[in-house]
């Protein structure tokens, strides 16, 4: 929840995070994802607020948020694979398959983070009487 003390736990650190993407980040794709970021924890603690959008409030809330992880996610997996160990790097090309195969597990674990998600907010929604 958002508003719990965790919400705003999250939210502190998630702006710490992205914030220093601007400081930080090399590539000009960086801000974007900073930005990005940003945007997206402003949608997804804006949204509740919005009555007129009934119960997709909370899917969008949930959408919104699970995205700025992965957004910042991405980047992090990127430069530890780019960085480590020190002087002989996991990775040396952008399209290496360790860091493509990387990315791509950060997808399949949005989806299925966002399907198990979205079907909690679901049972829930069907025990809630309306």
């Amino acid at each position: 929840m958002p508003r719990s003390v965790a919400g705003i736990a999250y939210l502190v650190f998630m702006l710490i995070g992205a914030g220093t993407v601007f400081l930080i980040a090399h590539q000009p794709v960086s801000y974007g994802i900073g930005s990005a970021t940003i945007l997206l924890l402003i949608a997804g603690y804006g949204v509740g607020g919005i009555t007129i959008l009934g119960r997709a409030r909370r899917y969008l809330e949930t959408a919104f948020l699970s995205l700025t992880t992965f957004l910042l996610m991405v980047p992090t997996v990127t430069e530890i694979l780019r960085r480590v160990p020190d002087g002989h790097p996991l990775v040396t090309d952008l399209k290496s398959p360790l860091l493509l195969g990387s990315q791509a597990a950060l997808v399949v674990m949005l989806v299925l983070g966002l399907t198990a998600q979205f079907i909690t907010l679901r049972r829930q929604g069907r025990s809630i009487p309306g």
